[in-house]
């Protein structure tokens, strides 16, 4: 009788059982299967250059209820899901010490340094061990091998080109269905307790009722959400319209924290999307999903392609700038009193809820490096702090896209803060919701404080440098748009800040790839 063939499943932003190669190879190739999750004391310590937290409260949540869950439905397949503290790396080589009959290690590869580092001892200690290795990709939409180039450094450094290439020549891989029942865990293991909190260094957030992602983590909340927008709202066949919103739960699709952890698999998302224009719908909403996700897996082939120049002060060109690092700007610009309105509502609502809309991470990324000259990893490191969706491609990207030294160095951009807060929150509603403070100023005036006579600020109970900072600083362009504010109708009609204004419902994610536009 041949010995049993046991497998240990080492799941890190894979947190799901749907569309999983991780258990679909297992359960094909394992007579026991041991579904590992570990909390790598790395992920909480300080950031790399300014030694942030690197993993906060509201990702730190969200992480917990996601290894809740699934360990809850593995339970209902006849399994666990086994937790343990400590480096994965040693973890699995002592659990392969321990049972004797491990035949394979499984894990799906990531992109990023650190990942890389940890698979590249994992394979050390299966191969002292005489162990198997078997990685999967799983974490895009289209997959690395399905790539229309020869090789990842013939990835195009522009978006519009990779994306017109892979939609005409690329395919998506079929959805993995989730098992009903998992291969059983062999005898003689502990399931572990899930760490609390405390246990972790962090303290948990407050509830803030007015957070723009009030939802928990895990797969049973994100396929959840995912048949409330589409299919019990069918608020996706608006999508490109409500995108830019700053209020709300459903102004945009929210499933990028399930996305970051991989509580959803990207192909199923894609598969409900088509479904969904067979059955309901297709237009130009719906395709804007795929549209981002495209953008997400863009952002991790290009971590691909250019490896940790994706974490360097002079970007992916090595393009140099003098970046400042004044912690003083520093520190107004995190705690949200910039004495710029708009700014300061976006980071406060990160600050109590790990969330901010993408309209207003591109606006305080483009304050904190364009505005007042700080080194943009100073942002990117905060963001990777406090962000419930950090995800370590998109945010870096991003980051480097709005210091103006990413793929294309061409598409540098500064947004102009009273435009932007006048077409995307142009009755004030998301500042006043954000900076209590300025509650008492009617209309669009809220963006503009320091430009009210000393009356109008007295009658609405605004003292500047006392109950609201003046302006850190004042870019000279604003001025072009001062005069031009209105009081505009609540987000109770159709120009709230859930509204996408007529003039940008077709420019797409703007902010990366349209030339010679006041922004």
């Amino acid at each position: 009788m041949s010995a049993s063939r046991t497998v240990i499943c080492l799941l890190r932003n894979d947190l799901r059982l749907h569309d999983n190669e991780v258990f679909d190879w297992a359960q094909r190739n394992a007579d026991h299967i041991i579904p590992l999750y570990c909390f790598d004391p790395r992920h909480y310590l300080g950031t790399y250059h300014f030694n942030f937290p690197k993993t906060g409260p509201f990702r730190l949540r969200f992480l917990l209820e996601s290894v809740k869950d699934l360990r809850a439905t593995l339970k209902k397949r006849g399994s666990t899901l086994l937790v343990r503290q400590g480096k994965p790396e040693d973890v699995v080589g002592d659990m392969i010490q321990q049972l004797g009959s491990v035949t394979a290690v499984v894990f799906h590869e990531e992109v990023a340094s650190e990942e890389r580092s940890v698979e590249k001892k994992l394979r050390d200690i299966c191969c002292q061990n005489k162990v198997e290795v078997q990685t999967f990709w799983g974490s895009t939409l289209y997959h690395r091998d399905d790539l229309p180039f020869s090789h990842i450094r013939g990835l195009p450094d522009i978006y519009t080109q990779f994306r017109k290439v892979v939609e005409g020549q690329g395919r998506v891989r079929p959805v993995l269905s989730a098992p009903d029942q998992v291969k059983s865990l062999p005898l003689g293991l502990e399931e572990g307790t899930i760490p609390t909190f405390e246990g972790l260094g962090q303290t948990e957030p407050a509830e803030d009722c007015r957070s723009a992602f009030p939802c928990r983590g895990g797969e049973t909340e994100a396929l959840a959400r995912l048949k409330h927008y589409f299919w019990d709202t069918n608020a996706v066949a608006n999508y490109k319209e409500t995108r830019n919103g700053m209020i709300g739960v459903d102004y945009s699709t929210k499933f990028s924290p399930w996305l970051a952890l991989g509580c959803v698999s990207p192909r199923y998302i894609y598969e409900q999307i088509k479904k969904y224009e067979a059955q309901r719908t297709a237009n130009q909403s719906t395709y804007w999903v795929i549209f981002e996700l495209l953008w997400r897996d863009y952002f991790k082939f290009v971590g691909l392609k250019y490896g940790n120049r994706i974490f360097h002060m002079n970007g992916l060109q090595d393009n140099p700038v003098s970046w400042k690092t004044d912690m003083t700007l520093f520190n107004a610009w995190k705690e949200g009193r910039t004495g710029v309105p708009f700014v300061d509502a976006n980071m406060r609502e990160l600050a109590l809820t790990g969330f901010m809309s993408n309209r207003g991470r591109q606006n305080v990324a483009s304050f904190l490096t364009k505005d007042l000259g700080l080194d943009w990893r100073l942002g990117a490191e905060w963001f990777e702090y406090l962000l419930v969706d950090h995800d370590v491609c998109s945010n870096y990207g991003n980051w480097l896209y709005s210091a103006g030294i990413g793929n294309d160095p061409r598409e540098n951009r500064k947004f102009n803060m009273i435009k932007q807060a006048l077409d995307y929150d142009s009755s004030g509603e998301y500042v006043r919701q954000w900076v209590p403070e300025l509650r008492g100023i009617k209309g669009g005036d809220v963006h503009t404080p320091w430009t009210l006579s000393s009356s109008a600020l007295s009658h609405a109970q605004v003292s500047l440098n006392e109950t609201y900072p003046s302006p850190v600083i004042i870019a000279p362009e604003w001025s072009r748009h001062i005069n031009n504010k209105s009081a505009g109708p609540s987000a109770k009609g159709r120009k709230g800040s859930s509204y996408t204004p007529r003039q940008h419902k077709d420019r797409g994610i703007d902010f990366y790839f349209s030339k010679n536009k006041s922004f």
